[in-house]
């Protein structure tokens, strides 16, 4: 987990990438930007509040060789061995996005290469190099005096509430290839950012586990236990399974089947869901690992608990205790109507 409060930004250096595939060339600044106290909160709150909103998915360095042939890999080993040399740095690392840029749909723009120092990662005080790339261009207007009228001038700029790309290298791990934090607003040329500048693959930690077994729960929960039960049973499998991760420090594959699967029958189809989908989540041997709280909140936010009827009504089972549901509500069969129905118990309507 990090925490970005207190950081500082020693250095930064700022250049101008283009699309080489339309021979856009690329300007390297010959020295460091100066930062004043304004610009520096500015560009702090431009560069970090991607990093705070979004999940915390860990990659590293990697190259099908050897670490060391992997160039970001060496330019951040460079600058945390001498922060001194984050401006020389910082252009072999614009020059060497420049050769990635060879793609039609790659867009030119400013990348900032900078030093930060105070970064507190899992509550230790670590050094971590940010590398951010504004893309996307924006009109906005400027107005100024022109004797007794004011003059309306069009220009174009970025939206400093919104970075395009970004990576944060924490001086971490260094053996492994770093821990690397990553996000993206245009996705669509992520295997242009992640892959071919970055070189960088999932780090599978305990964050990447909890993360993808659950995401793998839902999918069984969507394809397995909906059309063998109902929507409720559905929505209740989920719930029961992230509380059964948000009440347990250590993940065991067992125990979590006997207390999640109400149906004994699809403990059998959950274990062939998992040899035939586990590959896609990188989960096919994985039966134990510590449990990331964090990826268990994010993934509780994510459940949707409605259930939609045909006859346009809306069931929400707003429940922290997933057995709520099964005691307040259920589920039946009118054989005058020839329909389903939902049976709700309460004491009182609730105000709004």
């Amino acid at each position: 987990m990090i925490n970005l409060y207190s950081t500082q930004i020693d250095h930064i250096s700022i250049h101008r990438v283009g699309n080489k595939n339309r021979s856009e060339g690329a300007f390297l600044s010959s020295e460091p930007f100066g930062l004043n106290d304004e610009t520096t909160q500015l560009l702090k709150e431009y560069f970090f509040r991607p990093f705070r909103e979004k999940e915390e998915n860990y990659y590293r360095f990697s190259h099908e060789a050897d670490l060391e042939f992997n160039e970001l890999f060496q330019a951040a080993s460079a600058i945390f061995q001498d922060p001194d040399q984050t401006h020389n740095q910082s252009k072999k690392i614009a020059s060497f996005l420049y050769e990635q840029s060879n793609h039609p749909h790659i867009k030119s723009g400013e990348l900032y290469v900078t030093h930060l120092s105070n970064v507190m990662l899992d509550n230790e005080k670590v050094d971590a190099i940010g590398i951010f790339k504004s893309e996307l261009k924006y009109e906005f207007l400027q107005f100024e005096e022109n004797g007794n009228n004011l003059d309306m001038i069009i220009q174009e700029g970025i939206n400093i509430n919104k970075l395009d790309k970004g990576c944060l290298i924490f001086n971490s791990e260094k053996e492994e290839g770093y821990k690397v934090l990553s996000v993206d607003s245009n996705r669509y040329d992520t295997k242009y950012w992640l892959e071919n500048f970055l070189g960088v693959e999932a780090l599978a930690d305990e964050n990447f586990y909890t993360k993808n077994y659950l995401k793998f729960c839902k999918d069984f929960a969507k394809d397995v236990v909906l059309p063998a039960e109902d929507k409720q049973q559905e929505v209740l499998f989920m719930n029961k399974a992230v509380n059964h991760f948000a009440m347990n420090d250590n993940f065991e594959e067992t125990s979590f089947l006997n207390e999640v699967m109400d149906n004994p029958e699809l403990i059998p189809e959950f274990k062939h869901y998992k040899v035939e989908k586990g590959p896609k989540y990188s989960i096919e041997d994985i039966s134990e690992f510590d449990i990331a709280n964090k990826a268990v909140s994010d993934a509780r936010k994510k459940i949707k608990n409605v259930i939609n009827l045909d006859t346009n009504i809306q069931i929400k089972m707003d429940f922290i205790n997933p057995e709520s549901a099964e005691k307040f509500v259920e589920k039946g069969w009118d054989e005058e109507r020839q329909m389903y129905y939902y049976l709700v118990y309460f004491n009182k309507e609730q105000k709004d």
